[in-house]
């Protein structure tokens, strides 16, 4: 199977052109390929495929094998991938994912996309719809008991389940590993959550860390900087513009509230090309 590796602000993800290639199995492929000791490494595998509904399909699968909805790191990628790889030469693209159709504008430099700006579309709210267990709707700052504290937690999803917290203790000195699981399989959490540990910097920088359901912690999520910042806005804490310093970089993110879109931009880099036999 030829591949690439790729990376957005850390959030590395082993990509397939689904035009030339047939990837059967793709969850048990997805747990092979995402180990780091014994496979390429990576948070996951996405494939590139052909779409009767837009300019492409992006189906991704997280380390444990697991289908996912949506990822906002992985989707700049993969218009880096297309454009940089021949696939297309628009810079304005339309990506299916399970999530609904994304809009994207590439920005190039010296014939290769450097930056990508994601129309995320509009953030979900509605408890049920997360989907999320509680009986406050929308969930803003609402108690939860979990990895033995309580919390206050706002729920959003971004196409796939997001739970942010906002921290006065330092998010960098947290022990993930430890209290991530508890949040990720916890009860209120029917299809399990991914979660936001954030500190606000000031009104339009936050700095966050991310635990992924499947993956585990990872270096950024683009969801996840998405929810987080929708989250920090509903708590009257930022502004509608804000940088997200992640582990792996930053991100800029929008929220147009009049239109109640979310709008990420961020880079989209390529680690390197092979080939493994499966």
């Amino acid at each position: 199977m030829r591949f690439t590796k790729m990376h957005g602000c850390g959030n590395d993800y082993v990509y397939v052109n689904g035009f030339a290639e047939t990837v059967k199995n793709p969850g048990e492929v997805a747990r092979f390929v995402s180990d780091r000791h014994f496979g390429i490494g990576s948070d996951g595998l996405i494939l590139i495929c052909p779409s009767d509904k837009a300019d492409f399909e992006m189906a991704m699968y997280n380390a444990d094998g697991s289908r996912a909805e949506m990822c906002g790191n992985g989707i700049r990628c993969v218009a880096k991938y297309v454009y940089d790889y021949g696939l297309t030469d628009k810079t304005r693209i339309s990506v299916d994912t399970l999530a609904g159709i994304k809009y994207l504008e590439l920005f190039v430099e010296e014939g290769k996309v450097r930056e990508v700006t994601v129309n995320m579309g509009a953030p979900i709210l509605e408890a049920e719809q997360i989907p999320v267990d509680f009986s406050n709707s929308p969930v803003i700052s609402q108690p939860l008991d979990a990895a033995g504290k309580s919390y206050e937690v706002t729920c959003v999803s971004m196409g796939n389940p997001h739970c942010v917290i906002f921290m006065d203790e330092d998010v960098r000195e947290l022990d993930l590993g430890k209290i991530g699981p508890d949040f990720e399989n916890h009860a209120r959490f029917p299809k399990r959550i991914n979660t936001e540990f954030v500190n606000v910097i000031d009104e339009t920088h936050l700095r966050m860390r991310v635990w992924e359901r499947g993956s585990g912690e990872t270096l950024a999520c683009g969801t996840g900087t998405c929810a987080t910042v929708v989250a920090a806005i509903l708590n009257g804490l930022t502004k509608d513009e804000v940088s997200v310093e992640l582990l792996g970089g930053s991100l800029r993110i929008r929220w147009d509230r009049e239109q109640n879109l979310v709008y990420m931009t961020g880079p989209a880099e390529v680690v390197f090309d092979g080939e493994i036999e499966l």
